[in-house]
């Protein structure tokens, strides 16, 4: 970019293209673009992780639930091949057999050779007393009328007991059957299992060093030993386990705050409950390297979408920096020229004007040779001065009327003056009187009695006003009237108003009139005038109105901040 593109700017041409304007506009598009950019990434992340979550939780689930439900068909096939073992050996063997021990031995070992898990054998009558017993214990004769299991038995034909210490002194459960004897009489078949097979069942159910197995009954009491809930036989710290008649896989919290994924299932014809744990955090290798990877792959798209956005931006801004200065440059010389063209539509009233002070020195020059060329005395001395006032009355006239001229041709820089309104808008209404005069054009001053000043450029204001009123000379015909009116407006503003009694604009031109190059004087206008205008009283802090109806007239009016007082 040209080293003087922002020559002869003024501060409002600065303002224009001032960093602290491209700095808001950088970082509202920065903004803008990052959010449009940057939340479809996060909502395509986060749905991608929440699928991926299901497809692992699914994963992690669905063995549990597996497991869960083939370690119920292994304890219930187990329960269900000791139960008919025993019914198997009640309908084999009669009362008086199985009350011989030596019977009851044998078939004792034929069990375990079988079937595997039972301790001993007993056969109890109809009042709880243990007839016969083989086994590691002198339980012979032991009374169960008290106890919990034989009652069930007798009820109900068939029962498997919770695990419980009892008179061995040992965690152990029982199965036991009931067989009728007829004529009111019958006799009990007793099993105790050992519990070591339920463990080695249940422990082979754990599917990561994490998990937990155990059973419980429904009373939540461990029949089983857990890994982080307790010994067996001692209360589980599970909250809120499910009774349910299938496998039923829950959320629950523990004790400690941590989140637990639980797969519980009741196991038939007893009142075990099977239950399989994992803690929610203990995440899978897989699941875990991905989420860093979704992670990092978020991380890096955030930082290259930025990357592209601000680099973007700055290109953008600079381009939008560059284009300002042009047109801010090129808006000052159309001003310029504008004033040129105003300038060049006002040299032959200016050239008569000049012309008259010129005549006068010429004729006063002439006779003040003539007096000293025609005589030899001294011409009078009151004569002379007179001739020499008038000589430089008339040059202090041209010198007056071309410092104007200059002064509003040159190019200014913008600065902020008291300015009086009247002696302005007077001193811009001159480089029209001869054009007034020749035309019989009435321009009637209506100022109020406290002349108003403002704080403002004077030379804009000149172009302003010029060009309001050179439309506004255009518009009359010969003998028009044109008013200039000045009025406060509030107590910071001033309104200056220049009405015409021309041909005025119709309505549907008025919307476009400050457009620019919109013009209705055919082949005789370039449609900058009042756009410039527009352009000039919007940098100055005013505001430009218009009103008109066809064939009464025109009337712009500029209202102008007072500002503040320059010293």
């Amino acid at each position: 970019m040209p080293e003087d593109v922002n020559q002869n700017l003024g501060p409002e041409e600065e303002e224009l293209i001032s960093d602290r304007r491209y700095h808001r506009t950088f970082i509202a598009s920065v903004l803008a673009v990052s959010i449009v950019a940057i939340i479809p990434l996060l909502i395509m992340t986060g749905t991608t992780y929440r699928q991926y979550r299901t497809v692992f939780d699914a994963e992690m689930t669905r063995p549990m639930v597996r497991f869960t439900t083939n370690g119920k068909q292994s304890l219930e096939s187990f329960l269900s091949e000791h139960i008919s073992a025993l019914t198997m050996v009640i309908r084999e063997r009669s009362f008086e057999e199985l009350q011989e021990n030596r019977t009851l031995e044998r078939v004792l070992m034929n069990l375990k050779q079988a079937f595997g898990g039972f301790i001993d054998l007993g056969v109890i009558d109809e009042d709880g007393i243990q007839l016969s017993y083989v086994g590691p214990y002198e339980l012979e004769g032991v009374n169960y009328e008290e106890s919990i299991w034989f009652h069930e038995v007798i009820m109900r034909g068939v029962h498997v007991s919770d695990v419980f210490m009892g008179h061995r002194n040992f965690p152990h459960f029982v199965i036991a059957i009931r067989h009728d004897l007829g004529a009111g009489h019958q006799f009990v078949l007793r099993a105790t299992i050992d519990t070591d097979v339920l463990n080695r069942l249940v422990q082979s159910l754990v599917i990561q060093p994490h998990g937990d197995a155990f059973i419980i009954n429904r009373d939540s009491i461990l029949q089983t030993p857990s890994q982080f809930n307790g010994d067996i036989l001692e209360r589980s710290l599970l909250p809120g386990l499910p009774h349910s008649t299938q496998t039923e896989l829950v959320e629950l919290e523990a004790q400690n705050g941590e989140s637990l994924i639980v797969a519980c299932a009741p196991i038939e014809r007893s009142s075990f409950r099977l239950v399989l744990l994992r803690p929610s955090s203990a995440l899978p290798t897989d699941w875990l390297n991905l989420r860093r990877e979704l992670g990092i792959f978020l991380v890096i798209s955030i930082i290259l979408i930025l990357g592209v956005i601000i680099g973007g931006s700055v290109w953008m801004i600079r381009r939008m920096q560059e284009a300002d200065r042009l047109r801010a440059l090129c808006y000052h010389k159309m001003e310029y020229t504008n004033k040129m063209e105003s300038l060049g539509r006002m040299s032959a009233g200016v050239a008569h004007e000049i012309n008259n002070p010129l005549s006068i020195i010429t004729e006063k020059a002439g006779l003040m040779k003539d007096l000293l060329q025609l005589s030899d005395k001294m011409p009078p001395r009151e004569k002379l001065v007179e001739l020499v006032n008038s000589v430089i009355k008339s040059a202090d006239r041209c010198g007056g009327i071309t410092h104007r001229l200059l002064g509003f041709a040159k190019h200014m820089q913008v600065k902020h003056e008291n300015v009086d309104l009247d002696l302005l808008l007077r001193e811009v209404l001159g480089f029209l009187e001869k054009e007034a005069e020749y035309r019989s054009i009435y321009v009637d001053f209506q100022f109020p009695e406290l002349q108003p000043t403002v704080s403002s450029d004077r030379g804009q204001l000149q172009q302003v006003f010029l060009n309001i009123l050179n439309n506004a000379f255009a518009a009359v015909d010969d003998g028009g009237h044109i008013v200039i009116g000045v009025t406060h407006d509030g107590a910071n503003m001033v309104a200056v108003s220049i009405a015409d009694d021309g041909i005025g604009v119709p309505e549907e031109n008025l919307a476009r009139i400050f457009d620019p190059f919109f013009t209705t004087k055919k082949g005789a206008g370039t449609g900058l005038g009042l756009s410039i205008t527009y352009g000039i009283i919007e940098k100055l802090g005013g505001n430009i109105t218009v009103e008109s109806t066809v064939g009464e007239g025109t009337c712009f009016t500029v209202t102008l901040p007072k500002g503040h007082t320059v010293d």
